[in-house]
């Protein structure tokens, strides 16, 4: 913890999505007996209730089963883009895997996009859905030239955008690409009605359900940690991070952080989408709050359980809204994690050749809400037998030797490094020295271990080495949490599994 975290007075206390804060959702029971169904899902993120919604169309006996709450991971702490721009990627996917498939990777967003507005406009939903056009930009005289080459992909390909000098915002800028006719939403808003759908029409889902193997064969059966089975024809793993890893996902991704503020501004906010091209990262959306436009803003990213004390990415974020919009008042913060594969296009099919029974949708790059839309609706095809142009582009089985060899090497070496370097630290601090609501890597005994000062003055300690693969977790000081700087698993200041690829939690200790 920061000395002058204790002096940001606006700053609340917790962190809270305004998501899940503005939508009250259903709340399912655990499963509690063995049941036998066509389609099996493990997650409730927007993949798996658009995936699970849309299997129910098609007549199938679905099941979806969540280790905690529905929409409580990436998708209620998302800032809710709608949009196929995801940063200077149409460049790179053409240098990288042709026109064909960037256009491709195009198309399957810009559809997604297109689903989410019908489904919005044949339901009636209610979820603060507005289209607005979406803006990278740069201050950075090394970006202009990135940007002008990302606006020929866009011609290459047929986007609808433009190259402009200056932005609605009141700040200047050296240059920015607009895509036109984006959109942002309520995720949880939105989701809602597809839930109410699900059950509506006989889907089954449970909550506080955590999967913990699968016995392959025929017919795939889930067992969970309290030891029920599902039995299934078809298994679809919607989980953040595959809950089962048939194709080593944990050295073919690696896990970001990053943190959104939202707040009421002095200045009058436009309207439309924002993110600029260099780091730090700021990102820039708005939504209605109780008839006045709340601001987001996003960024500050980082890898998983590394970098300065997690704080300090709230803090800059708020420094940086100050100054540019003027803060009226400060209401909610919150934090969010996403996975990147090895050439920044998300994994969804079949697991691996081997299985073709058990489905995967997972790396969206904190692009989810169109990309995990293209994920469900590919999925579906696959499980009908229905020909999908993208089947290729998101295939998990694949392995593009430029850039997959070169970032599997940087990515598994950075893990390699941090493995070594937290088994060679040596802990100064004890668990006398922490304050109240505190945390840190300290020494017991001659140990290293993990503590956790509550407000109430009691102390919490756990083994700090991740029940992953055995590298050393780090103190969050801004969601309070333990992290894993190698493949990015989360525990509580108690130890239980916030975020896989971990399974079990880590070890308590008694304290002295």
């Amino acid at each position: 913890m920061t000395d002058n975290y204790k002096d940001h007075k606006q700053m609340p206390q917790f962190p809270e999505p305004y998501w899940r804060e503005s939508a009250e959702l259903p709340r399912f029971n655990q499963l509690k007996e063995d049941i036998d169904v066509h389609i099996a899902i493990v997650g409730g993120g927007i993949s798996g209730i658009t995936t699970a919604y849309l299997l129910i169309k098609e007549g199938f006996k679905v099941a979806m089963i969540d280790a905690g709450n529905l929409l409580n991971g990436t998708t209620g702490h998302t800032t809710a883009k709608i949009t196929a721009q995801h940063g200077l990627i149409y460049d790179e996917l053409i240098s990288n895997i042709g026109e064909e498939k960037a256009r491709n990777y195009y198309d399957a967003n810009i559809e997604a996009m297109k689903f989410i507005q019908s489904t919005i406009q044949e339901n009636h939903i209610d979820c603060d859905f507005s289209e607005e056009d979406a803006y990278i930009f740069t201050n950075d005289d090394q970006y202009v030239d990135k940007l002008k080459k990302e606006i020929e992909a866009y011609r290459k390909l047929g986007i609808n955008g433009e190259f402009l000098e200056s932005l609605p915002l009141d700040f200047s800028i050296k240059a920015a690409v607009k895509m036109n006719n984006q959109a942002q939403f309520h995720p949880l808003k939105y989701l809602k009605k597809l839930i109410e759908d699900i059950t509506n029409q006989g889907g089954l889902i449970f909550e506080n359900t955590t999967a913990v193997r699968v016995e392959r064969g025929d017919r795939p059966i889930i067992y969970t940690r309290d030891g029920h089975a599902i039995t299934c024809d078809q298994l679809i793993s919607c989980s953040h991070f595959p809950f089962y890893d048939g194709g080593f996902y944990f050295s073919r991704m690696y896990a970001e952080r990053s943190y959104v503020i939202a707040v009421k501004t002095e200045k009058e906010y436009p309207g439309g989408m924002y993110i600029n091209a260099e780091q730090p990262t700021r990102s820039l959306r708005y939504t209605m709050y109780n008839g006045e436009k709340l601001l987001l803003i996003g960024g500050e990213n980082h890898k998983a359980g590394q970098g300065i004390p997690t704080i300090q990415h709230y803090e800059a974020l708020e420094e940086f809204a100050n100054e540019t919009f003027g803060i009226k008042d400060y209401l909610f913060r919150w934090s969010t994690q996403d996975l990147t594969t090895l050439d920044k296009i998300p994994y969804v099919g079949r697991i691996s050749s081997g299985k073709p029974n058990i489905f995967v949708a997972t790396g969206y790059r904190k692009w989810g809400m169109t990309n995990s839309t293209a994920a469900a609706l590919l999925l579906r095809d696959l499980i009908i037998q229905k020909e999908n142009r993208y089947e290729e582009l998101y295939t998990p089985s694949r392995f593009d030797a430029e850039p997959s060899v070169k970032n599997f090497l940087i990515q598994n070496a950075d893990v390699a490094k941090h493995l070594i370097e937290g088994k060679l630290e040596y802990a100064l601090r004890s668990a006398d020295d922490l304050e109240n609501d505190e945390g840190s890597v300290v020494n017991v005994d001659g140990k290293r271990a993990g503590a956790y000062k509550d407000e109430k003055g009691e102390v919490h300690l756990v083994d700090t080495t991740c029940t992953h693969m055995g590298c050393e977790i780090e103190w969050n000081s801004g969601d309070r949490t333990w992290d894993c700087p190698c493949h990015g698993s989360r525990f509580s200041i108690t130890g239980e599994v916030i975020e896989g690829p971990a399974k079990r939690p880590l070890k308590k200790i008694d304290p002295i």
